[in-house]
C-alpha cells in the first residue's frame, strides 16, 4: 500500500480533540486506490474459503459491489465512533475525577512505601544494636570472670616480686584496677539509662493501632484489651512526676485526652444500647447479664476510673431500668397467682362462731369440701418441706384447673423473690462493685410486694395459713409484717369464745361439740407449727385462748339440767381434745397435761356417780359406818341386822347392775377406749367399795357367814369382768378420730352416727 504523508499545512483544517489520554480525529476523505495498487492473487481461493460464510455467500448471490458494501461498513464504524466519542464526551468529568482519585493514591501509596521503608532500615537499626549490646554484654561479663582470676594471679605475682618493686607495682594495679571499675559502672549506667527510657518512651507514645481500634473500632474483645493499655497510658500520665516534667507530655496529653473522650462516649452508647435490651418484651434478663454484660465489665472499670460522671449516669440508668423491669416481672406474676387462689376462711369462720347462723350467701367463693381446712392442719404442713422447691408456673397450673391455699402462692412468689434478688445481688457485686446498688433496685419490686401484701392481708382470716407464711419467712430470713395480722385474726377467734352466746350453741347432746373440736384441731396445728421454733409469744396466745375455752366448755356444760350429764360432756370434749392433739403428734406440752388433769378429775367424778347411781346404799354405808372404828367403842355398833339388808341388795342386783353401767358407759361415751377406761375404773372402784364392805363384815359378830356366802361369786365375777375390759379390743385404729368415721365401735353390735352428723352439719 501506498503510505500516504500529510504536512502540518494538510492538518490545519482537521485539528484533534483530547478529552484526557483521549485524542479524536476529524473525518476527513479516504484516498482512492487504482486497480494497479491492488493484487488480486489468491483471490480465488479466499472466495473458495469463505463460501460458508453467510455474509460473503449473500454478497455473491446478490451480485452486490464489494467497494459499496465496504463503504456501507466504512459509515456503520464511523457512526458507532462517534457514538461513542459522545458517551465519552459526557463521561468526562467522571474520568478526570477518577484519574485524580488514582494519582491521589498512587501519592499516598508512595508515602506509606517511603514510612515502611524507614521502618524497616530503623528495625534493622534496632536488631543490629541489639546484637551489639548482647556481644558487650558476653564480652564485659567474660571480662570480668577472667578480671578476678587474674587479681588473684596478679596477687601472688606480687608476693614473689623483691621488695624495692612491689610499692610501686601495687599502685598501678590499684589504678587500673579502679579505672576498670569506673568503665563497667558506666555501662551499667547506661544500660539503666536507656531501659528507663525505652520504657518511658513505651508508656507514653500514642501507637497509630491504638487509635484506629479507639476512635473507629466496634466494641469487642480487642476493644477492652486497647481500653486497658489507653488507661495504663492515662495513669502513667497523671501519675508519674516524672512524666509532668516531660516535654513530650505537651504533645502525648492532648491526645490521650481526646482518646479517653472517645472512649468514655462510645462505651457509654454501647452500655445504653445493652441497657435497652433488658427492657424489651419477653427478654431474659438473667441470661443476657451473665452472657453479654459480664463479658464487657471492664467498661465499667475504666469508666469508674476515667470517666465518673458518664459511670453515675450509667448507674442511674441501670438501676432505673432494672427496677421497672424487676417491678413489671413480679406484678405480672402476682397476678398469675391471683388467678390461683383457693380462699380457706372467711370472717365468720371463728371457733367459737354458730355456723348456722352464717348466711350461705358470706361463703359463695368457698367450697364446702374446704371448710375443714379452716381450723385443721392437715397436709397444709407439707408446704415447709417445698420451701426450697421451684416457684410455681402459673400457665402450667392453670392449665390442670388447680387451685392453691395462699401460703403456697406466697411460698412461691418468695422463691421468686430470693432467687431474683440473689442472681442480681451478685450481678452488681461483680459488675459494678457495689452492692449498695442492690437496695436502690428493689425499692420498686419491694413496693409491688407491699402493695399486694397490704390488699391480701387485711381480708385474709386463714390463722393456719397466716402462722404457715410466718415459718416460711422464719426459713428464708426475711422481714415481713405477718404477726400482727395473725394476733389480729388469733384474738377474733379468742373473742369469739369470750363473747360465744351459749344458749344458740348449746345443743342437747353429750357428744363433743363441734366449737370444741375447731379448738383442738386450731390448737394442735398451731403446736405442730411451732415445734421446731419455741415460739414464746404463741405459746402464751395458746394459754390465753385455753382459759377462753374451759370457761366455755364450762358454761355449756351447765345448761345440762343433771350433773351426771355435764360430768359425760365434759368428759367426751377433754377427751377428744387430747386425742387430737395426740394425733397431732407427741408435743401437746402443758396444753395436752392441762386436759389429760382435767379428764382424770372428771372421770373420778363420773366414776363415783356411776356407783352412787347403782349401789348408793353400799357406797353410803362404806363411807359412814364402814370407816368407823370398831376397837374405838363408839356410840353406835354396827350390827348383822343393819348389813344384812345391804348385802342382800347388793347380792341380788349387783350383776344386773354393773350391765347397766356398761350399756350406760357405751352410750354416754363416744370413744371406745375412754369408755372402757371409764368402766374400768367404775369396777375397780366397786371392787374396793366391796372389798371395805368385807373387811367390816368380818370384824362383825355373825358377819362372817354373809361374807362367806357372798365373797367368793362376786370377787370372781368382777375380776373377770375387770380382765375381759382390760383385754377387749385394744385396736388403735378404734377410738376417736378426725377420719370419716367418728362413731363407737360396733362392740356389742350397737353403732353410734351422731358424730358424723355433726360433722356434716357443723363442718
Amino acid at each position: 500500500m501506498t503510505e500516504v504523508a500529510s504536512s502540518p499545512s494538510a492538518n490545519d483544517g482537521a485539528r484533534p480533540l483530547n478529552f484526557g489520554e483521549l485524542t479524536i480525529e476529524d473525518d476527513a476523505p479516504a484516498p482512492e486506490l487504482s486497480s494497479d495498487d491492488v493484487s488480486l492473487e489468491g483471490l480465488e481461493q479466499e472466495l473458495q474459503d469463505c463460501k460458508s460464510d453467510d455474509v460473503v455467500a449473500m454478497i455473491l448471490s446478490k451480485g452486490t459491489k464489494l467497494r459499496d458494501y465496504t463503504k456501507d461498513v466504512e459509515n456503520n464504524l464511523s457512526q458507532i465512533e462517534l457514538d461513542s466519542i459522545e458517551d465519552y464526551i459526557k463521561e468526562s468529568d467522571n474520568l478526570v475525577s477518577l484519574h485524580d482519585q488514582i494519582h491521589d493514591c498512587d501519592t499516598i501509596l508512595s508515602q506509606m512505601e517511603m514510612l515502611l521503608t524507614g521502618f524497616q532500615a530503623e528495625i534493622g537499626s534496632i536488631s543490629s544494636d541489639i546484637k551489639i549490646l548482647q556481644e558487650k554484654s558476653m564480652d564485659m561479663g567474660l571480662k570480668l570472670k577472667n578480671r578476678k582470676f587474674s587479681c588473684i594471679d596478679r596477687w601472688f605475682l606480687f608476693c614473689n616480686l623483691p621488695d624495692f618493686l612491689t610499692v610501686s607495682f601495687y599502685a598501678s594495679v590499684c589504678f587500673l584496677i579502679l579505672i576498670y571499675d569506673a568503665m563497667i559502672s558506666a555501662v551499667y549506667v547506661r544500660q539503666a539509662a536507656e531501659s528507663k527510657l525505652a520504657k518511658f518512651v513505651e508508656d507514653i507514645i500514642v501507637p497509630p493501632r491504638m487509635i484506629d481500634i479507639i476512635v473507629d473500632g466496634e466494641v469487642s474483645e480487642e476493644y477492652l484489651r486497647t481500653l486497658e493499655v489507653l488507661s495504663k497510658k492515662l495513669k502513667f500520665v497523671e501519675i508519674d512526676t516524672m512524666v509532668k516534667t516531660s516535654k513530650a507530655l505537651s504533645d502525648v496529653q492532648p491526645e490521650l485526652e481526646k482518646l479517653r473522650q472517645k472512649a468514655v462516649s462510645k462505651v457509654y452508647d454501647f452500655i445504653l444500647q445493652k441497657l435497652n435490651a433488658l427492657r424489651k418484651p419477653k427478654t431474659n434478663v438473667q441470661i443476657l447479664q451473665q452472657s453479654v454484660l459480664l463479658k464487657y465489665k471492664y467498661v465499667v472499670v475504666f469508666l469508674k476510673e476515667h470517666g465518673k460522671d458518664v459511670y453515675l449516669e450509667i448507674r442511674a440508668a441501670y438501676i432505673d431500668t432494672m427496677n421497672k423491669v424487676l417491678s413489671t416481672k413480679i406484678r405480672a406474676y402476682i397476678q398469675a397467682l391471683e388467678k390461683l387462689q383457693l380462699d380457706i376462711a372467711t370472717s365468720s369462720d371463728l371457733i367459737g362462731v354458730d355456723t348456722r347462723s352464717t348466711s350461705l350467701f358470706l361463703r359463695g367463693r368457698e367450697p364446702l369440701k374446704n371448710r375443714s381446712a379452716v381450723f385443721a392442719l392437715g397436709e397444709r404442713i407439707n408446704i415447709l418441706k417445698e420451701i426450697d422447691e421451684s416457684a410455681l408456673i402459673p400457665h402450667i397450673a392453670e392449665a390442670s384447673s388447680k387451685k392453691y391455699p395462699y401460703e403456697v402462692l406466697f411460698r412461691s412468689l418468695h422463691k421468686l423473690l430470693m432467687d431474683t434478688a440473689a442472681s442480681e445481688y451478685l450481678f452488681c457485686d461483680e459488675f459494678f462493685g457495689e452492692e449498695s446498688m442492690f437496695y436502690e433496685i428493689f425499692a420498686g419490686p419491694f413496693a409491688v410486694i407491699d402493695e399486694h401484701l397490704n390488699t391480701i392481708l387485711p381480708n385474709c382470716f386463714d390463722a393456719i395459713g397466716l402462722m404457715l407464711m410466718i415459718r416460711i419467712i422464719y426459713q428464708h430470713q426475711v422481714n415481713i409484717s405477718l404477726w400482727p395480722r395473725f394476733k389480729m385474726v388469733f384474738d377474733l377467734h379468742l373473742n369469739s369464745l369470750r363473747n360465744a352466746n351459749i344458749r344458740t350453741l348449746w345443743e342437747d347432746d353429750v357428744h363433743p361439740h363441734y366449737v370444741m373440736r375447731r379448738y383442738a384441731e386450731f390448737t394442735a396445728s398451731l403446736i405442730q407449727l411451732n415445734v421446731d421454733y419455741g415460739d414464746g409469744q404463741l405459746e402464751l396466745n395458746l394459754d390465753r385462748l385455753r382459759m377462753a375455752v374451759d370457761d366455755f366448755i364450762v358454761k355449756l356444760a351447765k345448761l345440762f339440767q343433771k350433773p351426771k350429764l355435764q360430768t359425760v360432756f365434759l368428759i367426751n370434749n377433754y377427751d377428744m381434745t387430747i386425742a387430737v392433739l395426740k394425733e397431732a403428734g407427741p408435743e401437746g406440752g402443758k396444753i395436752q397435761m392441762h386436759f389429760e388433769e382435767l379428764l382424770k378429775n372428771n372421770t373420778a367424778i363420773f366414776v363415783e356417780e356411776l356407783l352412787v347411781e347403782h349401789f348408793n346404799n353400799l357406797i353410803k354405808f362404806v363411807k359412814t359406818r364402814a370407816s368407823e372404828d370398831l376397837s374405838s367403842g363408839s356410840e353406835r355398833t354396827i350390827t348383822v341386822s343393819e348389813v344384812e339388808p345391804i348385802v342382800k341388795d347388793f347380792a341380788s342386783r349387783w350383776k344386773a347392775a354393773i350391765e347397766l353401767m356398761h350399756n350406760d358407759v357405751i352410750t354416754s361415751f363416744s370413744n371406745f377406749l375412754c369408755g372402757m377406761e371409764i368402766l374400768r375404773a367404775a369396777l375397780t372402784q366397786l371392787l374396793l367399795y366391796y372389798t371395805r364392805l368385807s373387811d367390816c363384815m368380818k370384824k362383825i359378830s355373825g358377819g362372817s357367814a354373809l361374807n362367806k356366802d357372798l365373797e367368793p361369786f362376786l370377787q370372781r365375777e368382777v375380776m373377770n369382768k375387770l380382765k375381759n375390759v382390760s383385754n377387749f379390743g385394744f385396736n388403735p385404729y378404734e377410738g376417736f378420730f378426725q377420719c370419716e368415721e367418728w362413731k363407737w365401735p360396733n362392740a356389742r353390735g350397737i353403732g353410734f352416727q351422731r358424730e358424723r352428723e355433726l360433722k356434716s352439719n357443723h363442718g
